[in-house]
């Protein structure tokens, strides 16, 4: 009883979040939500829980696809191009750990994610509110 009303406040502080945050914050929780969801696919296959490990990565691989989706290829040019064959990449490697039950693939996955959120991250707050003006969409709303 007491998981259940956890989760479900966590749900809704996430939905808070979500619904103040520009287009940069929501990139920032989706990788942050797939790195959670392989370090969860992980543990499950340490613990031999495969029925979990396969919900963790089915999850991660669909916000590492839901990334891929939102690439702008007209605004980022090579850097999206070289973004969709990398998530593209990755997805197939977290297929292979799927299939494998192997926790060293999730790892270099993970780490190949965290190196593209470290960058995104580093994006000066000024520049991502410059590039959201010049989009047309305004910083402060989301």
């Amino acid at each position: 009883m007491y998981n259940a009303k956890v989760k479900n406040y966590q749900k809704e502080a996430l939905k808070t979040r979500v619904a103040g945050a520009d287009r940069y914050e929501i990139i920032q929780m989706l990788m942050a939500g797939a790195v959670e969801k392989m370090v969860l696919a992980k543990v499950a296959i340490e613990k031999k829980h495969f029925e979990a490990k396969s919900e963790h990565i089915s999850k991660a691989s669909a916000i590492i696809n839901a990334l891929r989706g939102c690439l702008d290829f007209d605004a980022g040019g090579d850097v999206s191009t070289n973004l969709y064959s990398l998530y593209t990449y990755m997805d197939e490697r977290l297929l292979d750990a799927s299939i494998k039950n192997d926790p060293e693939i999730i790892t270099e996955v993970s780490n190949l994610l965290k190196e593209i959120k470290s960058a995104w991250d580093a994006i000066p707050h000024d520049v991502r509110e410059q590039t959201l003006s010049e989009n047309g969409i305004d910083a402060n709303v989301g």
